[in-house]
């Protein structure tokens, strides 16, 4: 490979990247809610660089090991453990654009970030109520849920999680002798 194609291939790899991670919904929600604190957008931008970096510095990586790399800058940089399914598939991903890099095949990365950007959706998270809105009193760990919904030219397309079930009961379904003294109430299973 000539000196300009392979700098030509380096800058798609880099800008193949970049698309993957910029259409990543676990990046964008980080990003979006200040995660990585007020840096959080300089931060996503040095992420892609330091994905590419690490590719190159390791030829021969296996997708547990790049999975494990993006995890552990998502926990560092924007205190996000991802669990959504999303890392292995971004991980494949960028392992795919590597090997078209290291083939040499600008025309394969040039196709996977059009097809990236023409897929990219715009991710929204909306806090769900916690059990102190919901007049729930139980012990809540700090960690706050998240609804998740994608869309796409302003259309809801798709919800990346699923509202997680009510433990509350159903109002209708309580009956006068469930509730006793002290305010309490009984709630039986549904049989």
């Amino acid at each position: 490979m000539m000196a300009g194609a392979a700098e030509d291939v380096r800058a798609l790899f880099g800008a193949a990247i970049r698309a993957a991670l910029e259409a990543w919904p676990a990046l964008q929600i980080a990003v979006e809610n200040g995660f990585g604190g007020v840096h959080s957008q300089e931060k996503a931008e040095w992420l892609g660089g330091a994905v590419e970096d690490y590719f190159i510095a390791n030829a021969d990586l296996d997708l547990e090991e790049v999975e494990d790399f993006l995890g552990e800058l998502m926990t560092t940089e924007f205190d996000t453990v991802v669990e959504d399914g999303s890392l292995p598939q971004v991980s494949q991903q960028l392992q795919t654009m590597f090997h078209h890099f290291q083939k040499g095949d600008g025309a394969a990365l040039q196709e996977m970030t059009s097809h990236i950007n023409q897929k990219k959706c715009k991710v929204t998270a909306t806090p769900l109520k916690t059990a102190k809105e919901t007049g729930v009193d139980e012990d809540v760990d700090s960690v706050e849920e998240m609804e998740v919904t994608a869309t796409n030219d302003g259309a809801t397309t798709d919800v990346v999680c699923p509202q997680p079930q009510s433990s509350n009961p159903d109002p209708q379904t309580i009956k006068e002798e469930d509730i006793v003294e002290d305010g309490w109430t009984i709630v039986r299973r549904k049989k």
